[in-house]
């Protein structure tokens, strides 16, 4: 039982759980190390009262916000026979990411909210978990290709239709999926084997796999290698393609002479430079936190910011900032308008 214990106090919770939720820690702690965990508790961002229902307000206002926001951007390239470039093709692929990927938690963080039920049985922990995986991996490698994208449009403008043809942007999006799925099996059947055996509480608001590791009652340590090799390997390699990527871009901007060249070529990647880094930095701080100094409230902070504010704010960004969009969604509006306007209906009289 000292064991148990031992392993319980760093994870409470900043604030005390409610008493219901208590007695369900010490029941699972009773039960020593034969009992078998069937159910986790999350905790969620925060368990004080008066705070749930301003935060459902807000997330609920996030989720709709990222939900209308990509499914809109989705449709506007998917009908318009213009926006059907690979840059397109891909920016309308980080918007399904973005949609599947905040939907996997969001959902049921508003419920939490809204009726206080923070149980999650260990089958769907574990789904939510291995889909987690996959969107977030998947969208690492999509900005990594969206560099490459770019590089190829601006270094070599001339040879931008043979070097990405149809072929080969499905090819790149498809290992970008391909890549996610692979990642997320290979954690996911690393952690399921693991004995959870109490305590069974969660300091977050997802099942993630750091808080997940804390929780098991055998040695991590192989498991905890095995994450922090996973996901620097694929941080530093997707870090390092964007990296060589505007490096070779930078070099091919100036050496345009004219200032509205300079500004036309920048402006194509102001956009994926800004969402690369809103995603990457938090998601960096909150998946390479060395093992002895992890936290959880920093992976709670950050992950709030990359799984639900960057989601929302990639389609604002690629509209406002991108002339094309803005033109094709302008027309759209303005032909939506002159053909449901009633006195466009009327008969001319001869």
């Amino acid at each position: 039982k000292g064991f148990v214990h031992a392993i319980a106090l760093p994870y409470f919770p900043v604030f005390p759980p409610s008493n219901r939720y208590a007695a369900l820690i010490r029941g699972d702690m009773a039960e020593g190390n034969s009992s078998v965990v069937t159910q986790f508790i999350l905790l969620g961002l925060t368990s004080e009262p008066e705070l749930q229902t301003p935060l459902f307000v807000v997330f609920s206002v996030i989720y709709l916000i990222t939900l209308m926001g990509n499914l809109g951007l989705i449709t506007l390239i998917t009908t318009t026979p213009q926006l059907h470039t690979p840059m397109y093709f891909f920016l309308c692929n980080l918007s399904v990411v973005d949609l599947c990927y905040s939907s996997v938690f969001c959902p049921r963080l508003l419920v939490v909210f809204l009726v206080g039920n923070k149980t999650i049985s260990y089958s769907a922990c574990f789904t939510q978990h291995f889909f987690f995986l996959v969107f977030v991996t998947t969208e690492v490698f999509l900005l990594a290709v969206m560099a490459y994208d770019r590089y190829v449009a601006i270094c070599n403008p001339l040879l931008y239709a043979v070097s990405m043809p149809k072929r080969v942007c499905v090819q790149l999006v498809a290992g970008s999926y391909l890549g996610g799925i692979l990642n997320s099996l290979t954690q996911t059947c690393c952690l399921l084997p693991l004995p959870f055996c109490g305590p069974n509480v969660i300091n977050h608001y997802f099942c993630d796999t750091n808080p997940l590791l804390k929780l098991t009652c055998a040695d991590d340590h192989l498991n905890e290698l095995l994450l922090v090799t996973f996901n620097g390997t694929i941080s530093m390699s997707v870090l390092f393609i964007i990296i060589i990527s505007y490096a070779y871009i930078l070099v091919s901007i100036l050496r345009i002479r004219s200032a509205r060249g300079r500004h036309k070529a920048f402006s194509t990647c102001a956009s994926h430079l800004l969402t690369v880094t809103l995603f990457y930095v938090p998601a960096g701080l909150s998946h390479m936190q060395p093992g002895s100094k992890y936290s959880l409230q920093m992976e709670k902070v950050t992950a709030v910011f990359y799984t639900m504010v960057v989601p929302m704010l990639n389609p604002v960004i690629y509209s406002l900032r991108n002339k094309e969009v803005k033109d094709v969604l302008r027309r759209a509006t303005a032909k939506n308008i002159f053909t449901s306007c009633p006195l466009t209906k009327l008969t001319p009289i001869s």
